[in-house]
Formats: structure tokens, C-alpha cells, sequence
């Protein structure tokens, strides 16, 4: 850790506060250090504080006094990154997660099976059955988004390549639904996030499992991208000039990326969400896959690349959708006690709702306890429940229909 004393006023997104100069528990903030990403957090450290200590080597370093924040621009030229829909939750998570179980079996088996006419050497590909499973995941996203984040959470290992192109697809459709984009952008983002990696199916398996690789070797591996425009151009069953779409998660708002060297309004609404979801679940995917950072991090990670990498408006709205503790994080209380988000709190994104797996000793709990930390709840011996910190994903390991049943 390398600390430097910063005055609240000299505050800017990015940083990492690791320190106060009050007692954490005279404050607001549900865990001891965050990176600073909103208004906010920001108000509230400007009410209580005249100095924060922030670590840079886990965020921003101090600089120039912050301007004030302007009002969030939310269009580029072409297209508002707003929409106008409205989803109500009209299944609670327990009823949607049965469901929502089976589409993740699923649509790991449909991949599986899309891509094995290459395996065999034939080039006749039918896209209609993950058409349909992309249309079901995102019925079940609408209807509640927590249901399938947290089967997210399993990452079957043994197909690790399709379950987190499943994963970029789940960030992907429940961003489009907090954006209140319409059911079908939803549909095609949720087909997007699980073909635009499919390419990666063609390439070596040690190579894709390696975590340190050559600058020969990160050229093979770019081209998966175009390896997944051909797979997707030949396949049928899926929409007219889908495979355009394949080519854009990879390309960066300054013109850094590829494979194309797109910038800007070229990449359009769909190509930066999918940037952004599949920036994000490299950064808190399990190695070799990712690099295993728990939200926190990845989310400064974002904001890092925030108006070069990505379209700023779209980082903001990322992180205001997902929070600071996503449904399927593993947490660790003050207490001791360890537990998994399964639901949000739109109010105070701080406090969500926690099942509580282990206790103080790490030893399973005979039986798992939710607790709402929105609602202060008291420990034995008294005070109140307080986050720690957020885990690794893999953590923790539960079955989410177990946990809910």
C-alpha cells in the first residue's frame, strides 16, 4: 500500500480511499476503503472529512482539483445510450432461479453443439437454436436480472470458454435492460455477448489458457475476433448483419483497438456495451480466464479507461448498474462471517441482502441466514453487521438453488 493525504476538495473518481479522518463507523460507508466512483460518495466525504488518505497503488493518484461534475451527456452522435422502456420484476428471484438453472445448462450445451460441425470439418452452422436460448436468457432477464447473474456465479470449468462468453451475456442483457433499451437490443445483446468470442473455439486450447503471453501470441489470439465474423457470416439462423456486430468488443473509443482501429460513433451502442462487459469480466473472471480482481478493482479498472477505452456516459451507467457488490459476490462481514449477495439495493448500493454461509470460524452454517444490511441488523453481543470486503470470484463455492430453495 502507498498512502498519500489528499484534501477532500482536491478528491477526483478513480482514487481509492483507503484512510478517513474519523472513525470509519462515524460514516455512512458500509466498508473500510472503496474507490471513489460517484457523486455521492463524493458529497459525503466533502461533509465529513478534510482529508482522506487514498493508496495509488489501488486507484488514481492525486492531481488537479476536481471541476464540478456536469450533467451526464447521454448521446453520441447517432444514438442516445438511453431508452424509454420500462421492466417491472414480476418474478421474485426464488420463482425465476429454477428457470433460469436450466437456460444456463442449456445455452452451455447450445454452444457446445454450435460449434461442432468446425470440429468435424463442416462449415454448415445453424444459429437457430442459440437464437432461441438468447431469447429465453433474456425473457429471464427482464423478468429479473438477479436469477441469472447468480447462476453466472457457477462458471462451469469444464467449459470455461463458453461459460464466461454465458457470463459477458448475462452483464450484457441485464445492462441493456437498466439502460431501458427494448426487448429485442436486449435479445441481440444477449446473442452478441455469446458469439462475438466463438472464434476462440478455433484456437489452441494451452494458448488460450496461458496467462503470460508472448507479442506472437497475442497476435494468434486477436484473431479470433475475425475468426468469429466468419463462423457467425456462415451460420444460419441468426440476423441479417450479425456478424459486423462480432467485430466491435475489441475496438476502443480513441482508436487503439482492433481488429478495425474504430473510434467513437463507429462502434456504436451495441459495440461499446459489449467493450465494456467483456472488459469487465476479464478483469473478475477466475485465471486463466481473467484476472480474478475482485468489483471493486475491476470497476477502477473501468474508470481507468473511461472516455479513451470507453465511452465515458456507458462506464458511468456500467457501474451504477452492476454496484459495488453484483448479486453472486462473495463477501466477508467485519464479524467474520462470510456470505454471498443475492440481491441489490437500489437505495444503498452499499447494503445489500447477504446469505450468510460461514461463520467466524469459516466453518459452513448448519443452515444459510439472510440478512438485509439496509435494514442495520444487529449481531449477537450487539452492533450492527458492517462489509469488509468483497472475494475473488470462486471464493466461495454454493449452489445457488440450494441457496435459494
Amino acid at each position: 500500500m502507498q498512502k498519500k493525504t489528499v484534501a477532500v476538495s482536491e478528491l477526483r473518481f478513480g482514487m481509492y480511499i483507503a484512510e478517513l479522518d474519523r472513525p470509519w463507523t462515524e460514516t455512512p460507508f458500509a466498508y473500510q476503503g472503496f474507490t471513489l466512483i460517484n457523486d455521492r460518495q463524493l458529497e459525503a466525504l466533502r461533509k465529513l472529512c478534510r482529508h482522506v488518505s487514498v493508496d495509488v497503488t489501488r486507484g488514481a493518484a492525486p492531481g488537479p482539483a476536481r471541476a464540478p461534475t456536469p450533467a451526464v451527456d447521454l448521446t453520441i452522435p447517432g444514438f442516445n445510450i438511453k431508452g424509454t422502456s420500462t421492466y417491472a420484476e414480476t418474478f421474485g428471484v426464488k420463482k425465476e432461479i429454477r428457470r433460469a438453472a436450466g437456460l444456463y445448462i442449456q445455452t452451455l450445451s447450445v454452444l457446445h453443439d454450435f460449434v461442432q460441425p468446425l470440429a468435424k470439418g463442416s462449415a454448415a452452422l445453424d444459429g437457430k437454436a442459440i437464437h432461441d436460448v438468447a431469447k429465453e436468457l433474456a425473457d429471464s432477464v427482464v423478468r429479473n436480472p438477479e436469477a441469472v447473474l447468480l447462476m453466472g456465479t457457477m462458471r462451469e470449468t469444464t467449459v470455461a470458454a463458453h461459460a464466461r462468453a454465458l457470463q459477458v451475456s448475462i452483464y450484457m442483457m441485464m445492462f441493456g435492460r437498466f439502460l431501458q433499451l427494448e426487448r429485442d437490443q436486449i435479445h441481440l445483446l444477449g446473442l452478441l455477448g455469446l458469439l462475438q468470442d466463438i472464434g476462440k473455439t478455433r484456437l489452441p486450447a494451452a494458448l488460450l489458457e496461458k496467462q503470460e503471453l508472448t507479442p506472437e501470441e497475442e497476435e494468434i489470439l486477436k484473431k479470433h475476433v475475425e475468426l468469429s465474423a466468419h463462423i457467425v457470416g456462415v451460420a444460419s439462423g441468426l440476423p441479417p448483419k450479425f456478424a459486423s456486430l462480432t467485430l466491435l468488443h475489441h475496438e476502443r473509443q480513441d482508436g487503439s483497438g482492433y481488429p478495425r482501429g474504430f473510434k467513437g460513433y463507429q462502434i456504436g451502442l451495441l459495440g461499446s456495451i459489449a467493450a465494456i462487459c467483456d472488459a469487465y469480466d476479464a478483469l473478475v473472471a477466475i485465471p486463466p480466464y481473467g484476472k480474478g480482481l475482485v468489483s471493486s478493482a475491476a470497476v477502477n479498472g473501468l474508470l481507468q479507461g473511461r472516455g479513451t477505452a470507453f465511452h465515458g456516459p456507458l462506464v458511468e451507467q456500467f457501474i451504477r448498474c452492476v454496484g459495488s457488490f453484483p448479486v453472486g459476490t462473495a463477501i466477508e462481514l467485519c464479524s467474520g462471517e462470510i456470505g454471498i449477495v443475492v440481491a441489490d439495493n437500489m437505495l444503498q448500493r452499499l447494503k445489500p441482502k447477504v446469505m450468510l454461509l460461514r461463520d467466524q470460524a469459516g466453518a459452513p452454517l448448519s443452515a444459510p441466514r439472510l440478512i438485509d444490511l439496509a435494514a442495520d441488523p444487529q449481531k449477537q453481543g450487539g452492533g450492527s453487521y458492517r462489509l469488509r470486503r468483497a472475494l475473488p470470484q470462486g471464493a466461495l463455492k454454493f449452489d445457488p438453488l440450494e441457496l435459494l430453495s
